[in-house]
């Protein structure tokens, strides 16, 4: 006879994109927590004729930025990608280093502090007159880089090789939040995310997230969540899910 694995002692509450929560479910249970899915959205290749001239005249740059691994998926998905002698590929964090890795590109740069912040610190982005910077990504999300870009004298070249789709999360997701016995921990890693699930989701269930301590992937993000009426928010080392689970766990002991 199987022994049934205990009961989840907490659960995190992930608002990642849908099918997007393997890693974070895997540490959320090396922690004794369980993990509940209110994905605010999924994410889609836009794949068109515009969006591969884009990506195109993006791969062209000098420098290559891609804001998160879907765009380094996406891209790779339209275009193969190589970089180009004299290029410099950046990467907002770890992972989005780690899927342009994986797709081809051996030499990328990225920051420590894994947030738009630590991008635009990267020496690599200091003196940009007359330089070329292409930026692959969706709409929206990532606001503070093209005009700070901008402002350092670069040209940008945007290239959205994919999107959101707002998504509205099951029922059963919806009462499983909102009857939870447990304690909970909301993961905040998207800002765009957490405002889109505050907005769309019933009033009953908004009201008991905001009843939860968050957890928060930068200080910018610590500050949203605040401002969204959550009055325990801990900051966490980056985004990854180990550290977002790590952060977790401390507010849970």
């Amino acid at each position: 006879m199987t022994a049934r694995n205990p009961a989840p002692a907490w659960y995190v509450i992930s608002l990642r994109p849908r099918g997007g929560n393997a890693s974070l479910r895997r540490a959320a249970a090396r922690h004794g927590a369980g993990l509940l899915a209110l994905a605010p959205w999924k994410l889609e290749t836009v794949d068109s004729v515009e969006s591969r001239a884009a990506l195109d005249q993006a791969l062209a740059a000098d420098r290559l930025m891609f804001t998160s691994p879907e765009a380094a998926r996406s891209a790779a998905k339209l275009r193969e990608l190589r970089a180009m002698p004299g290029q410099t590929w950046f990467a907002v964090g770890s992972g989005t280093a780690a899927a342009l890795r994986r797709v081809g590109v051996a030499d990328v740069v990225a920051p420590t502090r894994m947030d738009s912040e630590g991008l635009l610190a990267l020496p690599g982005l200091h003196h940009l007159h007359g330089s070329t910077i292409g930026l692959v990504t969706a709409p929206g999300g990532r606001g503070t880089l093209p005009p700070a870009l901008a402002a350092r004298g670069a040209k940008l070249i945007r290239a959205n090789v994919y999107q959101r789709v707002p998504v509205v999360p099951s029922p059963r997701a919806l009462a499983a939040v909102h009857n939870l016995k447990v304690p909970g921990v909301l993961a905040v890693s998207s800002g765009e995310a957490l405002q889109l699930t505050l907005q769309r989701l019933p009033a009953a269930v908004v009201e008991r997230l905001r009843a939860l301590p968050a957890v928060a992937a930068s200080a910018r993000l610590v500050e949203l969540a605040h401002d969204s009426g959550f009055s325990t928010c801990r900051q966490a080392r980056s985004a990854r899910p180990a550290d977002m689970i790590e952060a977790a766990a401390q507010l849970m002991a």
